[in-house]
């Protein structure tokens, strides 16, 4: 199985380890042929005329763009159960360690933006900008869903460099980007490269799907997370994230993926005024009807067939079913006889991805109109509505195993 990093870059203080954390990748991954791209240092031309700067090289964004660019090191505590626990030495032992990733300065407030994962169990966070001239952050508000966080750190005598937030949605498969990061400890490295492909998914930190990743061949390493990528007019229009490794490597091969910058905007305000940030939640697990289950002879070909509904949630409480009967398809088991979720508010969901990025659209608390088909228990389906209240999404993924809504 292929495999996924999250990027910090791990140096554990006892005995000199190095570990990088290692999650299992999710979807948009096929395929193990490598390619190399050759980007030379001339200036750069996107493929989107609207965005061009003339003039613009590596080296001009780097010069500008590198001073805004943020060293954070977090100290995590490790836990690990104690050799001596079978003598009563206790069970369990606490090991300080260190990880280290990116920031992006946004404002000139001391507000810096980077990944969750970077400061995730942090004891203690610190941001520089040059070494020996480390300050004390403050995380004030985390996304574990999807992989955000904002700190913020004093600025007396700091002199700082917001960089400029660009949109992502504009960007296009063959791009010029650049990456500017920490990775490996190694300040402000700066690497090239190009949009490879937009629309990718990406697993968060506690489970939950981010969308509409940007996929970048431009070198990401661990230490990267938190980084900027910048498009061709040094604006921020991804966040660095995770790296694909091909296999048991910790090293980046040429697929690396960014959290996109309008996913960022559209929560900073809520971000900065601190705690966790929680987006609407439906409550249940559901497949994509399309031909792998087409055994099952569903009256569609398209939809989201529900598999499953948690106790407690919105769902629930609307009464959408999930499948009591085992049904078997090519590549596993599934769960029929529940409802085949076909609208919201009106508009088609074609698959479970749909129907999680609608609801991810929306916030806790607010009401949506859910088409629907029910098997009417004589061998056809009738058509439902159902009014449903959102939840608020809990901390983990109840159910990892299928797509969640």
């Amino acid at each position: 199985m292929k495999r996924t990093f999250f990027i910090p870059f791990l140096s554990a203080l006892i005995g000199g380890a190095v570990v990088v954390a290692l999650v299992a990748a999710f979807g948009g991954l096929n395929g193990s042929n490598k390619t190399v791209t050759t980007v030379e240092a001339a200036p750069l031309a996107p493929s989107n005329a609207s965005q061009r700067t003339a003039g613009l090289t590596p080296h001009d964004i780097y010069v500008r763009d590198a001073p805004g660019v943020a060293f954070v090191t977090s100290t995590i505590v490790q836990k690990s159960e104690s050799p001596f626990g079978l003598f009563g030495g206790g069970g369990e032992t606490q090991k300080q360690g260190q990880a280290t990733g990116s920031g992006i300065v946004i404002d000139t407030n001391g507000t810096i933006l980077t990944n969750y994962h970077v400061v995730e169990n942090a004891i203690k966070v610190t941001v520089s900008f040059e070494k020996g001239k480390a300050v004390e952050a403050k995380v004030v508000g985390k996304d574990p869903s999807n992989d955000l966080a904002v700190l913020r750190i004093p600025t007396d005598g700091l002199t700082l460099h917001p960089l400029t937030l660009g949109d992502s949605s504009t960007a296009q498969v063959g791009d010029p980007v650049l990456a500017i990061g920490n990775p490996f400890d190694l300040e402000r490295t700066l690497t090239t490269g190009v949009i490879s492909a937009l629309q990718r998914q990406i697993t968060a930190p506690n489970g939950f799907t981010i969308d509409n990743v940007l996929q970048t061949d431009a070198p990401i390493n661990p230490g990267n997370s938190g980084g900027p990528l910048l498009d061709v007019s040094g604006r921020v229009i991804g966040i660095n994230s995770q790296i694909e490794t091909g296999g048991s490597s910790g090293g980046s091969v040429g697929i690396g993926f960014a959290v996109p910058i309008n996913t960022a905007k559209s929560e900073i305000a809520q971000l900065e005024k601190g705690g966790t940030v929680r987006g609407a939640y439906l409550g249940l697990t559901s497949l994509t009807i399309d031909g792998a289950l087409s055994a099952l002879n569903l009256p569609v070909q398209q939809g989201a067939l529900v598999q499953g509904v948690q106790k407690g949630t919105a769902a629930e409480k609307a009464g959408i079913r999930g499948g009591n009967i085992n049904g078997s398809v090519e590549g596993g088991q599934v769960a029929v006889g529940g409802d085949i979720i076909v609208s919201i508010d009106g508009k088609t969901v074609t698959s479970s991805e749909d129907l999680a990025n609608d609801i991810s659209t929306k916030k806790p608390g607010d009401t949506v109109s859910i088409g629907l088909l029910r098997p009417n228990g004589k061998g056809h389906y009738e058509k439902k509505t159902v009014s449903v209240t959102l939840g608020t999404r809990p901390n983990s993924v109840p159910n990892p195993s299928t797509p969640e809504g």
